[in-house]
C-alpha cells in the first residue's frame, strides 16, 4: 500500500494519520481513536488482488479522516483454514492487545477460527468485517462448507458488531446465522470516479475483471462466448491465475476446445495504469459469478461509464444500481444459464438502441456513485458505537 503501513503481526508500530494534513506533521492528535485492523497476509500483494483486499486497503487509508487511527496487522496463513502456526500467530496478535481495545477483524481471518477469537471476545471490543460468507465459496466440499459455516456462525454470534458490504449481505447473515439485526451493519464499497472509457469500437471489446476461480464462473462465460463466435467480439479476462491452478488449467482447456485462444485472453492480475488501460479499452463489462456480496469490479466499470452484463447473484443488483433518471446500466441473467448470457450478447451487438440506452444509464450511474468516504464514515460509525464493555460469548 502506498500511504498506510500494514504491519506483520504481532507488531504494534505507529501508523500515521493520512487526513487533514497530519501526514505532514507526523503526529496523531488526541482526538483520534485507535482501531487495530487484523487482515490476511498478502493484503497489499499486487500479485493477489481481490475486492476484499482492495476494500481493506482503502478503508485503512480513509478511516483517519473520520476519527480513527488504523494500526494494521497482516497475519500470514491459508485463511480461512490455517495451519497451527498461523492460528498461533493470530492468537498472539490478539493476546497482546490491552483490554478494551477496539479491533476490526477481516472475516476471512476471523470466521474460521472461533477457538482463537472467542477467548478474546470477553476483553476486546471486536467487530468482524465479512466480505463473503465462508460457506458461500463455490467448489467447496459439502462437509468443508458446512464446517466453515458453523465456525463462522459461532464467531459472528460472539461479537457485538458484524459489518457486511451490501444490504443483501446483511439480510443473508441475519437470516442464515440467526444474528440480531441491530448487530449487523452495512458499509458498501465506494468507487472513485474515473475518466469516461473511450472503449474500442463501442461494442466488441469485452472485459472481465475477477480472479480466475470457480466462484467467478469464467467457464460459463467461455461457454456463452462459444455460442456467439459469429459475432466480432474479443474478451480480456483480468485477474489472478494462482488461486485455483486446477480450475485455470480446465478453463484453458475449455478455451482450446472451442478454438477461442485468439479471442479470449487470460492476462493475469493488473493494477494501476495497466488496469486503467484495460478499462479504458472496454466496451462492455462481463461477469459470470456464482456468488457476490457486492461486486466492486462492477462499480469500477460504471465509474468509467462502462455498461455491465452480469449474473444476478447476491448483491450484484445493488452494485449495478440505477441512474438518477431510473435507467439501469446493466443486464442481469441467471448464474447457471450460458444461453441467457449468449442471448444478451447478441442483443448487445445487434441492437444499437440497447447499447445507447445502457451507455446513457452507465454515465448517469457514474455520476451518482458513492465515494469511499461514505464507506469509511459507515465503518467509523459502527466502531464508535461498540459497547464500552466487551461482549462475552454466550
Amino acid at each position: 500500500m502506498t500511504d498506510t503501513t500494514i504491519h506483520r503481526a504481532p507488531s504494534l508500530a505507529y501508523v500515521p494519520a493520512q487526513r487533514a494534513g497530519l501526514e505532514n506533521l507526523g503526529i496523531i492528535p488526541m482526538s483520534l481513536r485507535t482501531v487495530h485492523f487484523v487482515l490476511p497476509g498478502g493484503v497489499d500483494d499486487p500479485a493477489k488482488p481481490s475486492g476484499g483486499n482492495a476494500y481493506d486497503r482503502r478503508v485503512s487509508l480513509d478511516l483517519p479522516g473520520f476519527g480513527w487511527q488504523v494500526v494494521g496487522h497482516a497475519v500470514d496463513g491459508d485463511w480461512p483454514r490455517p495451519d497451527a502456526a498461523a492460528r498461533d500467530e493470530l492468537a498472539r496478535t490478539l493476546r497482546q492487545l490491552p483490554d478494551g481495545t477496539v479491533v476490526l477483524l477481516d472475516g476471512l481471518v476471523a470466521c474460521g477460527v472461533p477457538e482463537v477469537v472467542l477467548p478474546e471476545a470477553g476483553r476486546l471490543r471486536l467487530a468482524v468485517l465479512v466480505h463473503l460468507p465462508l460457506g458461500d465459496e463455490t467448489g467447496l466440499d459439502a462437509a468443508v462448507a458446512a464446517e466453515l459455516d458453523a465456525r463462522e456462525r459461532t464467531v459472528l454470534r460472539a461479537v457485538p458488531a458484524v459489518i457486511a458490504t451490501s444490504d443483501w449481505a446483511v439480510r443473508r447473515l441475519v437470516s442464515h446465522h440467526g444474528l440480531a439485526p441491530e448487530r449487523v451493519h452495512v458499509a458498501a464499497p465506494g468507487a472513485d470516479i474515473a475518466p469516461l472509457a473511450p472503449g474500442t469500437d463501442g461494442v466488441s471489446r469485452l472485459l472481465c475483471v475477477a480472479a480466475v476461480t470457480p466462484r467467478k464462473g469464467q467457464h460459463r462465460l467461455v461457454e456463452a462466448l462459444a455460442a456467439v463466435t459469429d459475432l466480432p467480439w474479443e474478451c480480456v479476462c483480468v485477474g489472478a491465475l494462482t488461486q485455483d491452478p486446477a480450475y485455470v488449467e480446465r478453463l484453458r482447456g475449455l478455451i482450446r476446445e472451442h478454438g477461442l485462444q485468439d479471442r479470449i485472453h487470460l492476462v493475469g492480475p493488473k493494477a494501476g495504469a495497466e488496469l486503467d488501460a484495460g478499462y479504458a479499452a472496454a466496451d462492455l463489462m462481463v461477469l459470470a459469478s456464482y456468488a457476490e456480496t457486492y461486486g466492486m469490479a462492477i462499480t469500477e466499470a460504471l465509474a468509467r461509464g462502462i455498461p455491465v452484463l452480469a449474473t444476478d447473484v447476491g448483491g450484484v443488483s445493488e452494485a449495478v444500481g440505477r441512474a438518477p433518471d431510473g435507467g439501469v446500466p446493466g443486464i442481469l441473467v441467471p448464474p447457471e444459464d450460458p444461453a441467457a448470457l449468449a442471448a444478451e450478447l447478441r442483443g448487445w451487438f445487434g441492437e444499437a438502441d440497447v447499447r445507447r440506452r445502457l451507455k446513457a444509464a452507465a454515465r448517469g450511474r457514474r455520476a451518482a456513485l458513492d465515494g469511499w468516504a461514505r464507506t469509511a464514515r459507515s465503518l467509523a460509525g459502527v466502531l464508535g458505537r461498540l459497547p464500552d464493555e466487551p461482549r462475552r460469548a454466550a
